[in-house]
Protein backbone atom coordinates (compact mmCIF):
# COMPACT_ATOMS: atom_id res chain seq x y z
CA UNK A 1 0.00 0.00 0.00
CA UNK A 2 1.41 3.70 -0.85
CA UNK A 3 1.86 6.32 1.53
CA UNK A 4 3.00 10.18 1.68
CA UNK A 5 4.63 12.11 4.52
CA UNK A 6 4.51 15.57 5.03
CA UNK A 7 7.69 16.20 6.09
CA UNK A 8 9.03 19.35 3.99
CA UNK A 9 7.93 21.92 6.44
CA UNK A 10 10.15 24.88 8.18
CA UNK A 11 9.08 23.83 11.52
CA UNK A 12 9.61 27.44 12.72
CA UNK A 13 7.92 26.79 15.56
CA UNK A 14 10.46 24.32 16.87
CA UNK A 15 13.21 26.71 17.04
CA UNK A 16 16.46 26.49 17.62
CA UNK A 17 15.76 22.80 17.38
CA UNK A 18 15.40 23.27 13.41
CA UNK A 19 18.27 25.99 13.23
CA UNK A 20 20.08 23.19 12.32
CA UNK A 21 17.95 19.74 12.11
CA UNK A 22 14.65 19.65 9.74
CA UNK A 23 11.28 19.02 11.69
CA UNK A 24 11.07 15.38 10.50
CA UNK A 25 14.59 14.49 12.48
CA UNK A 26 13.78 16.01 15.46
CA UNK A 27 14.14 13.01 18.36
CA UNK A 28 11.74 12.01 20.43
CA UNK A 29 12.73 8.53 22.71
CA UNK A 30 15.85 8.03 20.97
CA UNK A 31 14.58 8.07 17.85
CA UNK A 32 13.74 11.18 14.98
CA UNK A 33 10.40 11.49 14.32
CA UNK A 34 10.77 10.42 10.77
CA UNK A 35 11.36 6.71 12.13
CA UNK A 36 8.48 6.29 14.31
CA UNK A 37 6.37 6.99 11.78
CA UNK A 38 8.00 4.66 8.92
CA UNK A 39 7.97 2.25 11.47
CA UNK A 40 4.17 2.40 12.45
CA UNK A 41 3.53 2.65 8.75
CA UNK A 42 5.48 -0.27 7.77
CA UNK A 43 3.64 -2.57 10.70
CA UNK A 44 0.54 -1.32 9.36
CA UNK A 45 1.08 -2.72 5.94
CA UNK A 46 2.61 0.40 4.08
CA UNK A 47 5.16 -0.59 1.89
CA UNK A 48 5.68 2.19 -0.64
CA UNK A 49 6.38 5.46 0.41
CA UNK A 50 7.02 8.71 -0.84
CA UNK A 51 8.54 11.76 1.33
CA UNK A 52 8.25 15.48 0.36
CA UNK A 53 11.06 17.13 1.95
CA UNK A 54 12.80 21.14 1.59
CA UNK A 55 13.99 22.02 4.76
CA UNK A 56 17.45 20.48 5.53
CA UNK A 57 16.58 17.72 2.72
CA UNK A 58 19.85 16.00 2.70
CA UNK A 59 19.36 14.96 6.59
CA UNK A 60 16.09 13.08 5.79
CA UNK A 61 17.21 11.49 2.67
CA UNK A 62 20.65 10.37 3.76
CA UNK A 63 18.96 9.17 7.25
CA UNK A 64 16.64 7.09 5.11
CA UNK A 65 19.37 5.63 3.09
CA UNK A 66 21.56 4.70 6.23
CA UNK A 67 18.71 2.23 7.49
CA UNK A 68 18.14 0.68 4.15
CA UNK A 69 14.86 1.97 3.65
CA UNK A 70 13.62 0.29 6.78
CA UNK A 71 13.03 -2.53 4.34
CA UNK A 72 10.19 -0.58 2.33
CA UNK A 73 10.59 1.17 -0.68
CA UNK A 74 11.02 5.11 -0.01
CA UNK A 75 11.44 8.04 -2.09
CA UNK A 76 11.61 11.63 -1.96
CA UNK A 77 9.46 14.57 -3.78
CA UNK A 78 11.82 17.67 -3.47
CA UNK A 79 10.45 20.86 -2.77
CA UNK A 80 13.73 22.86 -3.78
CA UNK A 81 12.54 26.31 -5.13
CA UNK A 82 9.36 26.91 -2.44
CA UNK A 83 6.83 25.21 -0.05
CA UNK A 84 3.85 24.07 -1.50
CA UNK A 85 1.96 23.50 1.29
CA UNK A 86 -0.18 20.20 2.20
CA UNK A 87 -2.48 20.27 -1.30
CA UNK A 88 0.86 21.61 -3.82
CA UNK A 89 3.22 19.01 -2.06
CA UNK A 90 0.28 16.24 -2.88
CA UNK A 91 0.06 17.46 -5.96
CA UNK A 92 3.56 17.34 -6.85
CA UNK A 93 4.21 13.85 -6.09
CA UNK A 94 1.16 12.74 -7.61
CA UNK A 95 3.15 10.47 -10.44
CA UNK A 96 4.15 8.40 -7.10
CA UNK A 97 0.69 7.11 -6.70
CA UNK A 98 -1.63 4.66 -8.85
CA UNK A 99 -5.26 3.72 -8.76
CA UNK A 100 -6.14 3.02 -5.12
CA UNK A 101 -6.25 4.95 -2.13
CA UNK A 102 -3.19 5.67 -0.27
CA UNK A 103 -2.53 7.15 2.92
CA UNK A 104 -1.13 10.96 3.78
CA UNK A 105 0.31 11.84 7.19
CA UNK A 106 1.67 14.56 8.82
CA UNK A 107 5.61 13.98 9.87
CA UNK A 108 5.18 15.79 13.78
CA UNK A 109 1.72 13.60 14.29
CA UNK A 110 2.09 11.05 17.14
CA UNK A 111 -1.10 8.41 17.76
CA UNK A 112 -2.78 5.62 18.63
CA UNK A 113 -4.53 5.19 15.31
CA UNK A 114 -4.63 1.84 13.85
CA UNK A 115 -3.78 3.13 10.62
CA UNK A 116 -5.09 -0.31 8.79
CA UNK A 117 -8.54 0.20 10.06
CA UNK A 118 -8.54 3.70 9.62
CA UNK A 119 -7.25 2.55 5.70
CA UNK A 120 -10.42 -0.42 5.63
CA UNK A 121 -12.62 2.28 6.89
CA UNK A 122 -12.59 4.67 3.46
CA UNK A 123 -15.18 4.00 1.50
CA UNK A 124 -14.91 3.84 -2.00
CA UNK A 125 -16.89 6.49 -3.03
CA UNK A 126 -15.43 9.16 -0.49
CA UNK A 127 -12.89 11.48 -2.22
CA UNK A 128 -11.03 11.32 0.99
CA UNK A 129 -11.28 10.68 4.96
CA UNK A 130 -10.27 12.55 7.37
CA UNK A 131 -9.16 11.60 10.71
CA UNK A 132 -10.47 13.86 13.32
CA UNK A 133 -11.40 14.23 17.08
CA UNK A 134 -13.20 15.68 19.80
CA UNK A 135 -10.68 18.08 21.15
CA UNK A 136 -9.56 21.60 21.54
CA UNK A 137 -8.43 24.07 19.11
CA UNK A 138 -9.23 27.40 17.41
CA UNK A 139 -10.00 25.82 14.25
CA UNK A 140 -13.03 22.70 13.61
CA UNK A 141 -13.69 21.25 10.36
CA UNK A 142 -17.77 21.22 10.38
CA UNK A 143 -19.65 17.70 9.77
CA UNK A 144 -23.25 16.54 10.13
CA UNK A 145 -25.52 13.46 11.16
CA UNK A 146 -23.92 11.44 8.46
CA UNK A 147 -20.10 12.83 8.92
CA UNK A 148 -19.91 14.39 5.83
CA UNK A 149 -17.48 17.75 5.26
CA UNK A 150 -19.71 20.74 5.13
CA UNK A 151 -17.52 23.63 6.59
CA UNK A 152 -14.67 25.36 8.47
CA UNK A 153 -14.89 27.40 10.95
CA UNK A 154 -12.16 29.47 13.05
CA UNK A 155 -13.34 30.44 16.61
CA UNK A 156 -11.20 32.97 17.74
CA UNK A 157 -12.01 35.29 14.38
CA UNK A 158 -15.07 33.81 13.63
CA UNK A 159 -14.37 33.13 9.97
CA UNK A 160 -16.42 30.63 8.41
CA UNK A 161 -15.74 28.44 4.84
CA UNK A 162 -17.65 28.68 3.00
CA UNK A 163 -18.58 32.38 3.99
CA UNK A 164 -22.29 32.23 4.41
CA UNK A 165 -22.45 28.61 6.43
CA UNK A 166 -25.66 28.28 8.79
CA UNK A 167 -23.97 27.84 11.55
CA UNK A 168 -27.62 26.94 13.16
CA UNK A 169 -27.70 23.29 11.56
CA UNK A 170 -26.18 21.61 14.59
CA UNK A 171 -22.73 20.76 12.56
CA UNK A 172 -20.28 19.01 14.25
CA UNK A 173 -17.60 20.92 15.41
CA UNK A 174 -14.19 18.21 14.73
CA UNK A 175 -10.54 19.07 15.21
CA UNK A 176 -8.36 17.57 11.86
CA UNK A 177 -5.40 15.30 13.30
CA UNK A 178 -2.96 15.37 9.87
CA UNK A 179 -3.86 11.61 9.23
CA UNK A 180 -6.02 11.25 5.83
CA UNK A 181 -6.99 8.44 3.22
CA UNK A 182 -7.22 9.99 -0.07
CA UNK A 183 -8.60 8.39 -3.53
CA UNK A 184 -6.25 9.21 -6.62
CA UNK A 185 -9.46 10.99 -7.79
CA UNK A 186 -8.40 13.87 -5.88
CA UNK A 187 -5.69 14.74 -8.66
CA UNK A 188 -8.63 15.93 -11.02
CA UNK A 189 -9.19 18.80 -8.83
CA UNK A 190 -6.20 20.47 -7.97
CA UNK A 191 -5.91 22.30 -11.78
CA UNK A 192 -7.93 25.59 -10.49
CA UNK A 193 -5.27 25.97 -7.95
CA UNK A 194 -2.37 27.49 -7.65
CA UNK A 195 1.11 26.08 -6.95
CA UNK A 196 1.35 26.61 -3.04
CA UNK A 197 -2.33 25.79 -1.53
CA UNK A 198 -4.10 23.81 1.91
CA UNK A 199 -5.93 20.54 0.79
CA UNK A 200 -8.15 21.25 3.30
CA UNK A 201 -9.65 24.49 0.80
CA UNK A 202 -9.64 21.77 -1.84
CA UNK A 203 -11.91 19.47 0.09
CA UNK A 204 -14.07 23.03 1.31
CA UNK A 205 -14.23 23.47 -2.16
CA UNK A 206 -15.39 20.04 -3.66
CA UNK A 207 -17.39 19.28 -0.67
CA UNK A 208 -20.98 20.12 -2.08
CA UNK A 209 -20.40 17.38 -5.05
CA UNK A 210 -18.39 15.35 -3.53
CA UNK A 211 -17.99 12.82 -0.72
CA UNK A 212 -15.39 13.79 2.22
CA UNK A 213 -15.81 12.04 5.40
CA UNK A 214 -14.85 12.33 9.24
CA UNK A 215 -13.54 9.61 10.62
CA UNK A 216 -13.41 8.87 14.71
CA UNK A 217 -11.56 6.72 16.35
CA UNK A 218 -12.06 4.86 19.13
CA UNK A 219 -10.34 6.07 22.17
CA UNK A 220 -8.18 8.13 19.76
CA UNK A 221 -5.29 9.91 21.37
CA UNK A 222 -2.81 12.01 19.68
CA UNK A 223 0.23 14.14 19.81
CA UNK A 224 1.13 17.21 17.78
CA UNK A 225 4.64 17.19 18.10
CA UNK A 226 5.13 21.08 16.30
CA UNK A 227 6.00 23.35 19.23
CA UNK A 228 9.10 23.15 21.35
CA UNK A 229 7.54 22.68 24.41
CA UNK A 230 5.54 19.70 22.95
CA UNK A 231 8.84 17.61 22.26
CA UNK A 232 9.34 16.47 26.22
CA UNK A 233 5.71 15.38 26.45
CA UNK A 234 5.90 13.28 23.38
CA UNK A 235 8.77 11.30 25.32
CA UNK A 236 6.14 10.40 27.83
CA UNK A 237 3.11 10.18 25.75
CA UNK A 238 4.84 7.72 22.95
CA UNK A 239 5.73 5.12 25.67
CA UNK A 240 1.64 5.09 26.55
CA UNK A 241 1.41 3.93 22.98
CA UNK A 242 3.89 0.56 23.66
Amino acid sequence: MKAMIFAAGLGTRLKPLTDNMPKAMVPVSGRPLIEHLIVKMKKAGFDDIIINVHHFSDQIVNFVKENNSFGIRIEFSYEKDQLLETGGGLRKAQAFFDDKPFLVHNVDIISNLDLREFYDSHKREALATLSVSERNTSRYLLFDECSRLKGWINKKSGETKPADLDLRTGLRELAFSGIQIVSPEIFKYMNEFPDRFSIIDLYLDVMKEHLVSGYVADDFRMMDVGKIESVNMAEDFIQTLK
